[in-house]
């Protein structure tokens, strides 16, 4: 039956695949390509990867044409996922910029790391495309793996030994509890479509403690990819571990992916049980909230404070899908643009400013970073600014959306957590802003300057500046997150 299916699948009926079918294609092509290309001129091969992304982005953003299902409802392809997969590239695509001097000068670049970082991102585009639990595991396991061999690029590191063993043990008891799951809501309603679980949870025809057991692990799989508390041990190694330049890719794309797959499992599939995993999630989110703010805190290193910061941002971003409806998730998808453009900033600043032998992640180091560098040092409080919530930078406009998002929800209870975790994260955040305006450098201290080529710098003058210009155009973006739902 399936292969008659397939021998009379019409090629016109592929045309929502289109963006992935031109990213696996292109993939496949530069695998080869490397394999001929020098060492000494592989830069051919993250350029081509580049232009790669570009166009499959302009696929995605401009072929609103091509929405349907594919692939007997496997694959979804709607304004969610294309909007998902525009953030999605478009940080891929800064990570690859800041990535290259960066490794390129350290001896650590490789073919294979613009390989692994594009079919991360195909791993990530089927992910939020998923129509059935297949796709959600494959697009999942393909961003995992990939993922799992970009932390150690550095082999010859301990750390990044480390935290690359780390992350791979932990993510497999994250995919084992994920898959756990979705066994157990196979077996409640007897299918693996997420349109047909959700017409059978809402039927009644499903088995309901077994369904509720198995969103229950489902929830705990997705805090884990998430780096939500208490499933966060993995993420301040790898964020310190990992190359800067890889620490920025995990920070930023992963991030909207999860999300994705987080509305797809809870929202499409399992919204009939919404009275159930929304505590659950309303949980996570304010243990993120406390858990990540106040380790945060005590932090010397500024890429170990930015992954705990990180985890506070999830429990802002849960917020949004714990208060549900439109206003929620969509105040959910624009927080995760958001903090993803955000955080590309601030770790493409340390990726600047870090050279051989130097890695600039130490908050001590930017003392008077104004007086020696006074264009990063300000473009770096707009980024600092905008993570802790002031206005009128978007992160400010982000966090506000999530929290009516709840308030909406009727969650008064996890707003004001939010509220105070917000005051109390900002101290974190202008802890920098005043090393860099009001402290003075050690005399060994190591000279601040912006290192690698003239294009990136400029790159992370316009990342940053974006953070600030987006809010005149706060309803637009809104308006389009809520267009998803």
């Amino acid at each position: 039956m399936m292969m008659g299916n397939l021998t009379t699948l019409n090629p016109a009926e592929l045309w929502p695949l289109l963006p992935e079918l031109v990213m696996v294609t292109g993939a496949f092509a530069l695998l080869v390509l490397d394999l001929f290309v020098s060492s000494r001129r592989n830069g051919i091969v993250h350029m081509l990867g580049l232009l790669l992304l570009v166009v499959t982005g302009a696929l995605c953003i401009a072929g609103s044409g091509g929405h349907g299902t594919v692939l007997n409802g496997m694959f979804v392809r709607d304004t969610l996922a294309d909007l998902l997969k525009g953030g999605i590239l478009l940080t891929t695509a800064l990570a690859f910029v800041y990535a290259w001097p960066f490794l390129r000068d350290r001896g650590l670049y490789k073919g294979e790391v613009t390989l692994l970082m594009l079919f991360a991102a195909l791993g990530m585009m089927l992910l939020v495309s998923a129509g059935s639990l297949v796709m959600v595991y494959l697009g999942l396991e393909m961003l995992a793996l990939s993922s799992y061999a970009l932390v150690v690029t550095d082999r010859d590191n301990p750390v990044a030994s480390e935290a690359g063993m780390k992350y791979f043990v932990l993510g497999a008891l994250a995919s084992g509890m994920l898959l756990f799951g979705m066994s157990l809501i196979y077996g409640a309603t007897g299918t693996l479509d997420l349109a047909q679980i959700n017409a059978s949870a809402q039927g009644g025809g499903a088995h309901r403690d077994l369904l509720l057991a198995g969103s229950a692990f489902v929830v705990a799989g997705i805090a884990f990819k998430f780096g939500a508390a208490p499933f966060h041990m993995w993420l301040p190694d790898v964020y310190q571990g990992a190359a800067t330049p890889i620490t920025l890719f995990i920070a930023s794309a992963p991030k909207i992916a999860a999300l994705g797959m987080a509305l797809r499992l809870l929202v499409n599939g399992l919204s009939p049980v919404g009275d159930h995993w929304q505590p659950m999630v309303a949980a996570l989110s304010a243990l993120s909230l406390i858990i990540g703010n106040f380790a945060a805190l005590m932090q010397t290193n500024l890429r170990r404070m930015l992954a705990y910061s990180t985890i506070s941002h999830i429990g802002f971003l849960l917020m949004g899908v714990a208060g549900g409806g439109v206003e929620g998730n969509a105040a959910a998808v624009f927080y995760a643009v958001v903090y993803a453009v955000t955080a590309a900033a601030a770790f493409g600043l340390i990726t600047l400013m870090a050279r051989n032998g130097f890695d600039a992640d130490e908050i001590d180091d930017y003392k008077g970073l104004a007086a020696r560098q006074p264009l990063m040092a300000l473009l770096f409080l707009g980024v600092m600014a905008s993570l802790a919530g002031v206005p009128p930078f978007i992160g400010f406009f982000a966090k506000l959306s999530v929290i009516e998002g709840a308030l909406n929800g009727g969650l008064l209870w996890l707003a004001i957590v939010g509220i105070i975790c917000a005051v109390v994260g900002a101290f974190y955040y202008l802890r920098v802003i005043k090393v860099m305006y009001f402290d003075q450098p050690a005399e060994n201290a190591h000279p601040m300057v912006a290192h690698g080529e003239g294009g990136v710098k400029w790159l992370f003058v316009v990342n940053a500046g974006v953070l600030l210009v987006l809010s005149a155009f706060l309803q637009p973006l809104m308006a389009w997150c809520r267009s998803a739902f």
